[in-house]
């Protein structure tokens, strides 16, 4: 069995989180404003951090996943059960 490795994973913790933001602006369970602070948060992570503090480009894909469990609990009020 293939795992997906690092790559693989910030892949999905990209894509889920703008996923997961364009369905809560979407659906009105997000506000534009607190959109544009997700974004500004995502931003700040992926591009500014890893410039000012280098050892933090190690943990960029964690923070972003950090950031999707933030959006899920914003957007669907809740945890979002798997079975």
């Amino acid at each position: 069995m293939r795992t997906l490795g690092p790559y693989g994973s910030s892949l999905v913790a990209h894509v889920a989180f703008w996923v997961i933001l364009a369905f809560g602006v979407l659906s009105g369970e997000l506000w534009p404003r607190r959109a544009w602070l997700f974004v500004l948060a995502w931003f700040v992570g992926a591009f500014v951090l890893p410039y000012v503090v280098p050892p933090f480009s190690l943990v960029v894909t964690p923070y972003v996943a950090l950031l999707d469990i933030v959006l899920v609990l914003v957007v669907f009020k809740g945890d979002v059960g798997l079975s």
